[in-house]
């Protein structure tokens, strides 16, 4: 077995739902960031690429059909250039890189590029087909933007509560303040626009059309302000439009290569450990906890190694809960900012976070850090990066 190695690393500016990323399609977004990425390994041959990983959550209207295919064709890479597309919902994009990374390490291929694309404002409505022709009732159309939809009537309820309801309930069992998890949505919004405003993302995102910038970031965001808005699950609950990740459009892309893969660039990091956890569906914000101790096991580093976390913020309570239960430093999570304030386009989240780890490692010289995300139906993945930039 071989290590496998990151390179590089793009992604589009993400979108708030129904903005500036609304009318392009998620094929589009996602052949934009593959093309970005590309374009920062000039020594590579497209007709070497090995492999195409690409994650995404909906598949259900425009991204269906295999969409990191599509992106193939639409970026104009060769024909003879592979691509599969994997749904993990929210860690799409992460077990992409999984999955890409382990194809690198057993020799199946010595280029691989991983990536992910949503567009949530573009995700259409679906109608169930009729078992019979001609129904004469009435047959109503469901949103497939978030969460669950034409549920299986044997789920258990307590399964299949909304994603705010299980996180209320998780704000109820580790006694999280509605007052804290302000707080950490206020910084996720100030660490993000003065990451933008010092030009830590300028190399890392690549325009699309007009939008330069992750659109839905609020510099002026304090917990004072986030305590005027009404909860949105229960009357009487903490959780918030403030302190939880919005609807977002957006796709991210990772070039993934062998030691010797000859790209004409050094790598940045390398693939240390893979962690997967899955638990009881409606405490699936819990399930980073253990992915990520899986991951630092299979690396061989304990908490005090980490100089670097970025842990996807789908919502401030259950990155509070999972900070508690590491005991980490809450100053090394997040440092540029998180989803709360970025945005969390399900299927391009995870490689958004393992390249802004890569670069964070970079930047500062340090040597590991984890990169983790909680994903729907009670599952959580985590990645440890080496530094060896």
């Amino acid at each position: 077995m071989t290590s496998s190695y990151l390179y590089a690393s793009a992604r589009t500016p993400f979108g708030r739902f129904g903005g500036a990323l609304a009318d392009v399609r998620p094929d589009d977004l996602a052949a934009t960031a593959l093309t970005g990425v590309l374009e920062k390994v000039p020594g590579l041959d497209p007709a070497r690429i090995g492999d195409v990983v690409w994650g995404c959550a909906n598949q259900a209207g425009e991204d269906n059909r295999d969409v990191g295919r599509m992106a193939v064709l639409l970026a104009g890479l060769p024909v003879s250039v592979p691509a599969t597309t994997v749904n993990r919902l929210c860690g799409s994009s992460l077990d992409a890189a999984m999955i890409g990374s382990r194809t690198v390490e057993s020799g199946d291929a010595d280029v691989v590029v991983v990536g992910g694309v949503e567009s949530m404002t573009r995700a259409p409505w679906v109608l169930p087909k009729p078992s019979r022709a001609f129904p004469a009732g009435n047959v109503t159309a469901v949103s497939t933007t978030l969460g669950w939809r034409l549920v299986n009537e044997r789920m258990p309820a307590e399964w299949t509560v909304s994603l705010g309801e299980a996180n209320e309930q998780l704000a109820d069992r580790f006694a999280i303040s509605r007052a804290r998890q302000d707080a950490f949505a206020a910084r996720s919004h100030q660490l993000a626009d003065a990451a933008w405003e010092a030009g830590f993302y300028d190399d890392l995102v690549v325009p699309v059309g007009e939008l330069t910038r992750d659109e839905g970031i609020r510099a002026g965001s304090t917990p004072e302000k986030l305590a005027g808005l009404k909860p949105s699950f229960r009357a009487d609950g903490t959780i918030t439009p403030g302190n939880a990740s919005p609807l977002n459009d957006g796709a991210s892309a990772l070039v993934l290569g062998s030691a010797d893969a000859g790209l004409g660039v050094d790598p940045i990091a390398r693939i240390a450990g893979r962690g997967t956890h899955a638990l009881a569906p409606q405490e699936f914000g819990l399930a980073p906890v253990e992915a990520a101790e899986k991951a630092l096991a299979r690396a061989g580093i304990g908490w005090d190694d980490v100089a670097a976390i970025e842990l996807n913020e789908a919502f401030a309570v259950q990155s509070l809960a999972c900070l508690d239960a590491w005991k980490a430093d809450p100053d090394i999570v997040n440092a540029q900012g998180g989803a709360i304030a970025i945005g969390h386009p399900l299927g391009a989240s995870g490689a958004r976070v393992l390249g802004t780890l890569a670069k964070r490692l970079a930047q500062s010289g340090e040597r590991y850090g984890v990169a983790a995300i909680c994903i729907g139906v009670g599952q959580g993945l985590a990645v440890v990066l080496e530094n060896v930039s």
